[in-house]
């Protein structure tokens, strides 16, 4: 019995040919993204070249900083510079994030495996909407393989953006240690020239009659406002860097921070404020008490002393209470 070959021939040529096509094909697809991937990484490679922090609108987020596969990471800020965002604290944090990306850029560790963008409100409205950011200003860390984690949001709340603070979140997310250099800054060194310079100036001109330097309300009015200054956390807020306000997902904004383990600027001043009132309360009791002068004068100082001290001090505990959850004790406010 003949058996035909030729359908078993064409049937195995039609078969090699059909598997021919498919690995050209399966070529053809994979050409384009590796030519994609260089395409990317050159074109921001050329944006880097003219400036360290990259402006981005929705096009060119999705294209260079969503879009896979990437060989380089990218950290970038979403902000709301336009004056009618009502960002107060978007210019300053933008400020501390440019001295972090030109601290990358001229350091001796220089790579080009990570890049520092920006994406502002106004030219990337749904990008924002993307990834839900209802606050601004929010610094995020894409990495190149894989999809941003909880830890790739720096947690500004916690940390402040001050640039030290940015470029230590950018290490422990990126393994890239970035020395933070400041451009020099001589408008302390001036203040400091001129305040002396005044106030040797007011001491030479009153050279006979310098009385007023053992004037111990005066003594005594410089030291409280600079202990105030110290107790209410100014230091904190010069090193940290926290924001003035927060507005929180609801669109109200908080004055206090709800953790003792932050604060913002407006608190410092509220609590400097309160601190300020109970020891003025505390003087008018001490003054009522001392026995000289009329004595309905010093019975309505005792009662305005009191007053404030009770208030006031009650406030502050109220603050404390707030801040340190489990704290037990409270007095005339909750």
């Amino acid at each position: 019995m003949m058996v035909n070959s030729k359908p078993i021939y064409f049937s195995l040529l039609g078969f090699f040919l059909l598997l021919n096509l498919a690995t050209v094909s399966e070529c053809q697809k994979k050409k384009p993204d590796a030519s994609g991937l260089n395409d990317r990484f050159q074109q921001i490679m050329d944006l880097s070249s003219k400036r360290t922090v990259i402006r981005l609108n929705a096009n060119k987020y999705r294209e260079l900083v969503r879009t896979s596969p990437r060989n380089y990471s990218v950290v970038v800020m979403f902000t709301a510079m336009s004056p009618k965002r009502q960002c107060a604290i978007c210019k300053h944090a933008l400020d501390e994030y440019q001295i972090v990306a030109n601290s990358f850029r001229y350091q001796q560790m220089f790579v080009n495996q990570l890049f520092f963008a920006l994406v502002d409100f106004d030219e990337a409205q749904d990008v924002f909407s993307q990834l839900k950011l209802n606050t601004a200003p929010v610094i995020m860390h894409f990495p190149a393989k894989g999809k941003p984690k909880k830890t790739d949001t720096m947690d500004i709340q916690r940390v402040g953006f001050a640039s030290e603070a940015i470029a230590r979140w950018v290490g422990e997310q990126t393994e890239i240690q970035i020395r933070v250099l400041r451009p020099p800054n001589y408008s302390a060194t001036i203040a400091l020239v001129a305040l002396f310079t005044v106030i040797g100036g007011l001491l030479y001109l009153r050279r006979n009659n310098l009385e007023f330097l053992y004037n111990k309300t005066m003594w005594a009015v410089m030291s409280l406002f600079f202990v105030f200054t110290m107790t209410s956390g100014q230091m904190w807020n010069h090193i940290r860097g926290p924001p003035f306000v927060h507005r929180n997902n609801a669109g109200n904004i908080a004055y206090v921070h709800g953790s003792s383990q932050g604060q913002f600027v407006l608190e410092t001043y509220i609590v400097m404020g309160i601190s300020a009132a109970t020891v003025l309360g505390m003087i008018l009791t001490t003054e009522a008490a001392s026995g000289k002068g009329d004595i309905r004068k010093r019975r309505i100082m005792a009662i305005v002393g009191l007053a404030l001290l009770a208030f006031f001090f009650s406030l502050i505990l109220s603050i404390f209470r707030s801040k340190a959850g489990g704290y037990p004790y409270s007095f005339l406010l909750k």
